[in-house]
């Protein structure tokens, strides 16, 4: 069984979670049991179980095992009615399908029925059309007590769900993707390894775009490869000189690749 991984009212079965793998390192006492608001997040797709392996490993496997999130998938199929289809073709005509909006509306009506009216939540949807998916977005997600993803598929979702629910487009870059499964997955672990205790506090502070910038290039052993030296400074043991290096080195590769983000206002 996938521990925390939900569909609907019933747990997946048979496919990997944290309970069917070697335990990596668990959370210390202090933050397993810690009194937080715990992120619910619910997923809304036509693939499930795409996400049970993603979902159960890694950060966001141990989040879940420390009782920060609780992940609840719906399959959109299971909110069709009998000769109903999850999809249609475009009105005004057009190649592809779009997903419609009763099953859509269906799943979240049920979704927002269960859950606390004045919880603080955000309806996201997935689309090649929707606003970048920024660091930023992360983090204000990261302070919810829900996230609601419904992952578009096809040409896109009916336009309607964004007027009737509120809901946010995002995208996770400049291409089209056949679903929304990927982007999904990239959200959540955005968001989840943000939350007070699933990654070391620290490593959130230097890690690109806090503050604007693109992290500092790193290196570990050997200190020489195939001709390659790691930089003289981060051997040095000068702790203030290294510090000054990769806060110089931050800057350079953000103007490098990214001058949109030094250039933000």
């Amino acid at each position: 069984m996938a521990a925390g991984i939900e569909r609907g009212q019933a747990t997946l079965e048979g496919v990997a979670g944290p309970s069917a793998r070697p335990q990596r390192g668990k959370y210390p006492p202090e933050v397993e049991h810690r009194t937080r608001t715990v992120l619910h997040i619910d997923v809304v797709t036509l693939f499930p179980e795409i996400f049970a392996p993603a979902i159960g490993l890694s950060i966001v496997g141990r989040a879940h095992e420390a009782g920060l999130i609780e992940v609840r998938m719906h399959d959109l199929l299971d909110a069709l009615e009998d000769g109903e289809r999850a999809d249609d073709r475009p009105f005004g005509g057009g190649p592809g399908m779009v997903l419609r909006i009763e099953p859509l509306a269906r799943a979240l009506d049920a979704i927002l029925a269960a859950a606390p009216e004045n919880e603080r939540r955000t309806i996201v949807v997935t689309s090649a059309a929707g606003t970048p998916f920024r660091q930023r977005d992360a983090e204000r997600f990261a302070e919810l007590e829900r996230l609601i993803v419904v992952c578009g598929h096809y040409e896109g979702v009916d336009e309607r769900l964004t007027q009737l629910y509120g809901a946010e487009e995002y995208s996770l870059g400049d291409f089209v993707l056949t679903g929304g499964e990927i982007p999904a997955l990239a959200f959540i672990d955005a968001t989840v390894r943000l939350l007070a205790g699933a990654i070391n506090a620290e490593s959130l502070k230097s890690e690109s775009f806090t503050g604007n910038l693109l992290d500092a290039p790193t290196y570990t052993r050997p200190a020489t490869f195939r001709g390659v030296d790691v930089p003289a400074v981060l051997l040095s043991g000068d702790h203030a000189k290294i510090a000054a290096w990769r806060r110089n080195r931050s800057r350079e590769r953000t103007l490098e690749r990214r001058r949109d983000l030094v250039e933000e206002p």
